[in-house]
């Protein structure tokens, strides 16, 4: 980091981090997700905009090169990396056994941390630092869906006592390909209903669609179903 910079170092900082925070903000708010453009573009800029604030305090007078640590200015650029985490984890939901928004959440921190580059006058590294986001937002997206994307969701079914329809449900878990992580029973009162929830993963290879399966529609017709929900985890 130069002790000094003009107003030209940090024109060119502020539109190298405009245009980083851009290019990440498109890939998430193109996916709709709550954490988009102008979010990240303000993330990207709050982190550049402090790391030009330290640069312009490091000749500040009555403080020899040699007293740069005594001044501790780096305090600043890393309660902005600490305050990002509030940030991120609001972008992260958790429904039950479903966790939506990590993705998101590690885009916020990353264009937080290249913000900083960009601040701090490091443009190679923050341009290099851009290539391998877009790589891995863009382009391992694509590998994902060759080799199938990991899904998540539940499937809340309730229905009469005495029924045969679990064992039915579970044989057409099966068949469509969906592996039952995790199951959970609650029994009302006695001669009432039985609720059994399905915590469910498969991979999703684009050939499904992110509503609910079709034989959800055959389930909750059937008589003896008083209640079914299907829940899916939004991809990241």
């Amino acid at each position: 980091m130069p002790e000094t910079v003009g107003w030209t170092q940090i024109a060119i900082r502020l539109a190298l981090t405009l245009f980083a925070g851009a290019v990440i903000g498109l890939n998430r708010g193109e996916r709709g997700r709550p954490a988009g453009l102008r979010t990240t573009l303000l993330v990207c800029l709050a982190a550049s905009i402090a790391m030009i604030q330290v640069n312009l305090l490091l000749p500040m007078a009555g403080k020899p090169a040699t007293s740069f640590v005594t001044m501790d200015l780096m305090r600043l650029p890393l309660g902005i990396l600490s305050g990002i985490g509030f940030i991120g984890a609001g972008a992260i939901v958790r429904r039950g056994n479903l966790v939506e928004g990590v993705t998101t959440a590690a885009t916020i921190w990353y264009a937080t941390v290249m913000g900083l580059c960009f601040g701090g006058g490091q443009l190679g590294l923050g341009l290099g630092a851009l290539a391998l986001g877009a790589f891995v937002l863009w382009c391992l997206k694509w590998v994902e869906h060759r080799i199938g994307i990991p899904r998540r969701a539940s499937l809340t079914v309730a229905f009469d006592n005495g029924s045969a329809v679990e064992q039915q449900i579970a044989a057409t878990l099966a068949r469509a390909g969906y592996e039952v992580a995790g199951q959970s029973r609650r029994f009302t009162v006695p001669g009432g209903c039985r609720e059994v929830r399905y915590d469910l993963r498969w991979r999703d290879h684009g050939e499904r669609s992110p509503q609910a399966p079709g034989f959800t529609d055959d389930l909750a017709s059937r008589s003896d179903i008083q209640r079914l929900e299907w829940r899916q985890a939004a991809p990241d």
